[in-house]
């Protein structure tokens, strides 16, 4: 065959544009981040969140009063120019109170959390990546105490250690962990048959390090997703025990306590339970709305 210049053409300068990236490249956790921003409603619930953090570290010392001052000639007094949310039966400021037990609520939350990861990861990370026999028996230890009322753990570790904030700690701690345990297994017992792990194994590494180094940080979504949902639970727990009077001790106040002692006045001091109850509810909502935009923002399916 005879090539000749009618066979060729010159290329245009502006051929190649074809072959140019217009969109740069994004991480997992870059393009999670994308999504979750996408959602309004987890956005919300993430400002939300942040505007209480702010409120509950600040919030007690705005008013001017201690969580613990009585005025007994202000007792019961509706919100005003004074006690900007009211006044509780012993004349304390229902304001400064509100934030406080807000601190107090938060608190049981993220440590029931972290008390969560730490255990639930390890126990849930050591019985997926085991199996067999070791998976089995670490599995029916959940499942035993996973069978065991809730409010008897409470009342049992009352007795021993004294009701307070520590006693509700581990109390939360000692059941939440099971839920991530399950799941952590589930992740682990899933992605060990994956092929990066075989390669992990030809290399040499060892099962500690396979496990801590590829298995748990390739399973963080659903871990980030558990622990976020755990938050509110743990929330409400807390003040479900402080409304039964299991919870944290007199003069410190959790938003469950303020919502017992305001409901001895509802009918006389509306305002004493309404606003401890509205708090717990929008706590609730912000949380469980992060947690859905979480879960969807996490999917690897929905990555595009």
């Amino acid at each position: 065959m005879n090539l000749t210049p009618e066979m060729f053409e010159p290329v245009q300068s502006g051929a190649g544009s074809a072959e140019i990236i217009t969109r740069p490249g994004t991480t997992y956790w870059q393009d999670a981040w994308r999504r979750l921003k996408q959602n309004r409603l987890a956005m919300a619930g993430l400002i939300t969140i942040g505007i209480m953090l702010v409120m509950a570290l600040t919030g007690p010392y705005l008013s001017g009063y201690t969580y613990s001052q009585q005025d007994l000639t202000m007792v019961n007094q509706p919100p005003g120019a004074k006690y900007w949310l009211g006044a509780d039966a012993l004349g304390r400021d229902l304001f400064t109170r509100l934030w406080y037990g807000a601190r107090i609520s938060l608190l049981v939350g993220v440590v029931t959390s972290l008390i969560t990861l730490v255990v639930g990861v390890f126990y849930g990370g050591i019985s997926g990546f085991a199996g067999g026999k070791v998976d089995e028996i670490m599995m029916r230890i959940v499942e035993i105490l996973w069978a065991i009322p809730f409010l008897l753990y409470v009342i049992l570790l009352m007795v021993v250690l004294g009701p307070g904030l520590k006693t509700i700690f581990i109390a939360l701690g000692a059941v939440y962990w099971m839920g991530m345990a399950r799941i952590v297994r589930g992740e682990i017992l899933s992605l060990k048959e994956r092929e990066y792990v075989l390669a992990a194994r030809v290399l040499g590494a060892g099962s500690w390090r396979i496990l801590w180094r590829h298995l748990i940080p390739n399973a963080m979504g659903p871990i980030i997703i558990q622990m976020t949902l755990a938050i509110p639970e743990a929330i409400f727990t807390e003040a479900f025990l402080s409304f039964l009077g299991l919870g944290v001790s007199a003069p410190m106040a959790s938003l469950g306590v303020l919502a017992s002692t305001g409901m001895e006045g509802i009918r006389s001091y509306p305002w004493q339970i309404f606003f401890p109850a509205t708090l717990i509810t929008i706590t609730m909502l912000a949380f469980n709305f992060l947690g859905d935009g979480l879960r969807d923002a996490l999917d690897p399916r929905m990555r595009k």
